[in-house]
């Protein structure tokens, strides 16, 4: 029986029974008008709709950073929320993405803020 065409088959496969899952992570650090904008209650809100996991906090700075992990689409939906909707009071001047990896396990159970 061929494979249905619009079934994504992705996992790949090390033998016939065992998927081996990949998942991405990446750090961020969010600039502009983004404390004291209820920026990073909004950051958990979003995280936890896309289903990615990681952690949010406040800077001395000024800005807003953390790490993001989960299946690569969600994570990369995740970046552009962070890189250009944030909360609705924010103003979000730049967003940089670093040390960008896959990782066969995720490092988090949920998605939180940190102090």
């Amino acid at each position: 029986m061929a494979p249905h065409p619009h079934i994504s088959h992705s996992p790949l496969r090390a033998d016939n029974n065992t998927a081996i899952m990949s998942y991405t992570s990446v750090d961020f650090e969010v600039h502009g008008r983004v404390q004291g904008v209820c920026f990073r209650m909004y950051t958990e809100d979003e995280a936890r709709k896309l289903g990615v996991v990681g952690w949010v906090r406040n800077t001395r700075q000024g800005t807003v950073d953390g790490q993001v992990q989960g299946p690569t689409d969600k994570v990369q939906r995740m970046q552009e929320w962070l890189s250009k909707k944030g909360s609705p009071s924010s103003r979000i001047t730049k967003c940089n993405f670093k040390n960008e990896r896959q990782v066969k396990q995720l490092d988090f159970k949920d998605f939180r803020t940190t102090y």
